[in-house]
């Protein structure tokens, strides 16, 4: 049932006990998701990575992860349960993965998106992104081209 407000919401950095509830928005979300050992190896393993969480309602309803490397932020990934989505929580996301990038020092941040979904495009050129080139075949599952954006953290 898709919801018509935004409810109470908190805000935290993602962990272990958080990956299952993560996977099932993963398989809501996209054609090829990431699989349990990719969100473990991001948290545990790869020291450039921050990853959060959005929780309603008593369960994790989004989540966005970036590499951090040098002066230079690298948007993963972000998926908001189909059922939340148009409330403004991909926006929370962005903003917040932002905040936290330019805290830690970062002047750019780069991501990629997908050439037809123009509801990620949109909320990323509101949020100052810039579309600089494109990657060719980015995305394995149906060969679709990926426009790469650019923003400068003030």
């Amino acid at each position: 049932m898709e919801k018509k407000y935004l409810p109470e919401i908190q805000i935290d950095l993602m962990g272990e006990e958080d990956i299952d509830e993560v996977i099932e928005i993963e398989k809501r979300s996209f054609t090829n998701p990431w699989s349990k050992y990719a969100f473990l190896s991001e948290l545990k393993e790869n020291r450039f990575s921050t990853y959060i969480v959005i929780r309603a309602e008593g369960r994790v309803v989004g989540y966005g992860g970036m590499w951090i490397i040098f002066d230079e932020a690298h948007v993963t990934n972000i998926a908001v349960l189909p059922e939340y989505r148009g409330l403004g929580i991909g926006e929370l996301i962005m903003r917040t993965l932002i905040d936290l990038a330019r805290k830690r020092g970062v002047m750019k941040m780069t991501l990629e998106v997908r050439k037809s979904n123009f509801v990620a495009q949109n909320l990323y050129n509101k949020l100052g992104f810039k579309p600089t080139g494109i990657r060719r075949g980015y995305y394995t599952d149906n060969n679709e081209d990926a426009i790469i954006m650019w923003k400068d953290i003030e």
